[in-house]
C-alpha cells in the first residue's frame, strides 16, 4: 500500500467509496463518473503501478481481478446482455490513477472502437 495513492486509501477504508466486492486480495468500488449504468472499479490491494508492471508471479492476481469481474458482473444481472472489461495502461493508455484496475463497465451497448 501507498500512501498517497487514491486506490490504496479507497482499499485500506480510509478514503470512503461504495464497496461492491471486499476480499484479501481484491476490492471493486462504482466509480465516482460512471461511463455507463454500471461502472464498477476493481483493484487489487498490492499497489501495482499498471498492467505493464504484471510479472509471472502475479498471475494468480490478474486471475482473481478477472473473476471478481465475472461475479461482480453476474450479480448485476449483466451477464446475459455483455459487459466490457477495460484496464488503462499509462498516459497514452488513458490511466489517470497509478494503481492497477479494470473498469466494468455494462447496463448500456458499447461502441467500437472505444475512444
Amino acid at each position: 500500500m501507498t500512501d498517497d495513492c487514491l486506490f490504496c486509501r479507497i482499499a485500506a477504508g480510509t478514503i470512503p467509496a461504495t464497496i461492491v466486492h471486499s476480499d484479501d486480495e481484491v476490492v471493486a468500488f462504482r466509480d465516482i463518473n460512471p461511463q455507463a449504468p454500471t461502472h464498477v472499479l476493481v483493484v487489487p490491494r498490492e499497489h501495482i503501478v499498471s498492467a505493464a508492471e504484471l510479472t509471472p508471479a502475479q498471475d494468480h492476481l490478474w486471475g482473481r481481478l478477472l473473476h471478481v469481474a465475472q461475479s461482480i458482473a453476474d450479480d448485476e444481472g449483466q451477464t446475459d446482455a455483455g459487459y466490457r472489461l477495460v484496464t488503462n495502461v499509462g498516459r497514452n493508455g488513458g490511466q489517470t490513477v497509478p494503481h492497477l484496475h479494470l473498469h466494468l463497465l455494462a447496463g448500456r451497448r458499447m461502441t467500437w472502437p472505444p475512444g
